[in-house]
């Protein structure tokens, strides 16, 4: 966890990644991740400033456009600049191929990824928000920790000075996300959900530490940070002294992250979601195609998980349960 409060709130998790991007920009070089553009696309971007780094912080729930990135991570790296390239475990491996060297001075880092929305999805998203909100879009935030880090909320600012904010569970989007209705078709057989990452640190967010180390879940979003390389042992190591940390086993950290190497399993109406996206309101599409059949034992399986208690009771009926 991130000893700045402030940063840590402006970050999906724990605030890690700012920690070790501050780093990068102090020795002077560049940082390259994903941020909103003026539409609201999303797009990778280069940061040289710790003013501009608070673009990349927060997730950014569609894929993102990388342009000319990978050519001008080559050239910085080549001009003898540190680079900070993070993405998704596919982005990593994809600018791997196009460098076809590792460099010393090039830092990767990757996100256990549950799966990429479909950047058109997204766009009609924003787009009922606007005519919503009868105005334009000011800021997003997709993970807003008004109700704690493990509810958290999408928050829309509009220009007309009205404000979106709604739990996970309440919008739209997230639904249509959180029930695999909107990803990308590769997300269903994804090659790079491994333990052995082509990155040199993988982030997520600690999901169950509250079951695996009480004293660091406080609710305001703690980061699990998996190094891979010696490259990235020394990068964790130096900025050590400005976070809190902890070491545990492997297997009790993946529990909650299982998208670490498992794909999704597309929801059963994916297709004709994606058939009537253009055809329904997006509020209509959601209800009509992103569901989900919830029973009795499913409804307290997930209380019991958000709890960290899941395990623990799992254990005590016996592996069955």
């Amino acid at each position: 966890m991130n000893r700045s409060d402030a940063v840590r709130k402006e970050s999906s998790s724990g605030g890690v990644f700012s920690l070790l991007a501050e780093s990068v920009i102090q020795n002077g070089g560049v940082v390259f991740g994903a941020a909103f553009n003026e539409c609201f696309d999303v797009e990778h971007i280069a940061v040289e400033t710790m003013e501009d780094l608070a673009r990349l912080r927060g997730s950014k729930y569609t894929q993102s456009r990388i342009g000319t990135v990978f050519q001008q991570v080559r050239h910085h790296l080549k001009a003898g600049r540190e680079v900070l390239f993070s993405g998704t475990p596919c982005q990593i491996e994809g600018l791997r191929v196009f460098l076809g060297a590792d460099y010393a001075n090039l830092l990767l880092i990757d996100l256990v990824c549950h799966g990429v929305p479909s950047p058109l999805v997204w766009r009609e998203y924003v787009a009922f928000r606007e005519t919503k909100n009868a105005s334009q879009t000011r800021r997003i935030s997709s993970r807003h920790k008004k109700y704690g880090w493990k509810r958290y909320s999408v928050s829309f600012t509009f220009m007309n000075d009205t404000e979106y904010l709604a739990p996970l569970e309440r919008d739209v989007f997230m639904r249509a996300f959180l029930t695999d209705c909107c990803l990308r078709p590769s997300c269903g057989t994804c090659a790079f959900k491994k333990i052995g990452r082509a990155s040199d640190i993988t982030l997520a967010d600690f999901w169950g530490i509250q079951s695996v180390l009480p004293p660091l879940d406080d609710d305001k979003g703690t980061s699990l940070v998996i190094v891979h390389s010696p490259k990235g042992t020394k990068a964790f190591d130096a900025v050590s002294s400005s976070c809190t940390r902890a070491s545990v086993a492997l297997d009790a950290a993946l529990r909650g992250n299982p998208a670490m190497t498992k794909s999704v399993v597309f929801h059963k109406n994916r297709s004709k979601f994606f058939g009537n996206l253009k055809k329904l309101p997006f509020d209509v599409l959601v209800k009509r195609y992103a569901t989900r059949k919830y029973t009795l034992k499913s409804c307290v399986a997930e209380v019991l998980r958000r709890l960290g208690l899941l395990d623990r009771v799992k254990a005590m009926l016996g592996k069955g349960a």
